[in-house]
């Protein structure tokens, strides 16, 4: 039996092609990258595990092998592997129809959702069916993303506010907001206002002010995105200096601190039949969504992706997140950009993100005791509101009555 070639593996294994070349001055470029993806990634990563109703010690357990199996594996050179809003809030709405209350069956069902999406996108690709997500409706996708946006951060309003609310759309969660409000606790409220105000000027405001100082691009690019980190850093020493916790503030608690464990999917039938469904949405969701994204930025650098191969590295990198205790992935919208601009040239970027959150799960997580959730619900109301875009309703009724019409309804 004679052995494949380069070029048959390079099909198979795009980053043998992207090794081809790879100088120091690429490698210093993707270490950068690397680093601003994952002072970006950490919060993120913790606030979307609470987000999907999971400890928030998965969230960074999925953003560490899933970056190397897509590194590995995807087309795209500057696509961030990882959780994101819309599938989590899918996750936790899948195993919420399974009415489980126990911690631990909560996290198998998460990690069992995340084999079985990663089985269904990796057999999409053997079987070349990359094809078919030319045949999705964008505008619903894009009106399903916008509503997804709007149900989020409606659902993290509990936390920002210190109350306790219930619902899973959004007429039910804003009528339980609005019977639990006399109870909201003043300190949380302060410190979510604070955290989201910041945050939203600091993806605006931050950059420029350093600029005015002399400060080189580079490095004022690099603080900038650090502005999640410094909001996580300032709410959690004020919790602890001010013993906040023992006044009503929610905090994070312990996090398991050391390597992602070594877990394995529940092979339960009746289990598998019940998240099935659920599975398959995930994966076109996530797929529609990270290829978008992934074509938009090689377009702009001319680069080219395989949608037939994207579903093997998404395919992937969801099995890696199955068996080190993590839940569904699929590529980023924000972390991706970010990724972009600051200058990822190969996906090894992504593989040295994942060295990065690996050394904050080893070394960083007993500093996060003491975290307000309230920071991680600002987190993420500010990162899915960039996801919202009601102009899709304008162009849609420009273009086509009947697009119209399927967004309105998305």
């Amino acid at each position: 039996m004679s052995l494949p070639n380069r070029a048959a593996l390079e099909r198979h294994l795009p980053i043998l092609q992207w090794s081809r070349g790879y100088t120091r001055d690429t490698l210093t470029s993707d270490v950068v990258a690397a680093v601003i993806v994952t002072i970006m990634l950490i919060p993120q990563s913790l606030a979307y595990a609470l987000l999907a109703g999971l400890p928030a010690e998965m969230g960074l357990y999925a953003s560490i092998l899933p970056l190397v199996a897509y590194a590995i594996f995807g087309t795209s050179r500057a696509l961030a592997v990882g959780p994101v809003a819309v599938i989590s809030l899918m996750t936790a709405a899948a195993i919420a129809n399974l009415g489980i209350t126990d911690p631990a069956q909560y996290a198998a069902a998460a990690i069992t959702l995340a084999f079985l999406s990663g089985a269904i996108l990796t057999v999409m690709g053997v079987f070349r069916l990359g094809f078919l997500a030319n045949f999705l409706s964008h505008p619903v996708i894009a009106g399903f993303i916008t509503a997804s946006g709007i149900l989020i951060a409606t659902s993290q309003l509990k936390h920002i506010l210190g109350i306790e609310a219930q619902g899973h759309t959004l007429p039910e969660l804003v009528t339980s907001l609005w019977a639990h409000l006399p109870e909201t606790n003043l300190y949380t409220l302060a410190i979510g206002v604070a955290a989201t105000a910041f945050l939203f000027w600091v993806r605006k405001g931050f950059k420029p002010l350093l600029l005015k100082t002399g400060m080189k691009p580079r490095l004022a690019d690099i603080l900038a995105k650090a502005g999640p980190v410094l909001a996580v850093a300032v709410t959690t020493l004020v919790v602890f200096g001010f013993g906040l916790g023992e006044r009503g503030v929610d905090i994070v608690g312990t996090v398991p601190q050391g390597l992602p464990p070594l877990t394995a999917p529940r092979l339960d039938l009746d289990l598998i039949a019940q998240l099935f469904v659920p599975a398959l949405m995930i994966s076109i969701i996530g797929f529609v969504e990270s290829v978008s994204v992934a074509q938009t930025l090689a377009a702009k650098k001319r680069q080219r992706i395989v949608p037939d191969q994207e579903l093997v590295g998404l395919g992937t990198s969801n099995i890696a997140a199955s068996i080190t205790g993590g839940y569904p992935v699929t590529g980023g919208f924000a972390r991706s950009v970010v990724n972009f601009d600051a200058g990822a040239e190969t996906p090894a970027a992504g593989a040295y993100t994942a060295v990065g959150i690996l050394v904050a799960a080893l070394l960083l997580t007993p500093l996060l005791f003491f975290l307000p959730t309230a920071t991680l619900a600002a987190t993420i109301i500010v990162a899915v509101l960039s996801l919202v875009d009601f102009s899709i309703l304008r162009h849609a009724w420009g273009y086509s009555r009947v697009d119209f019409a399927a967004v309105s309804a998305t």
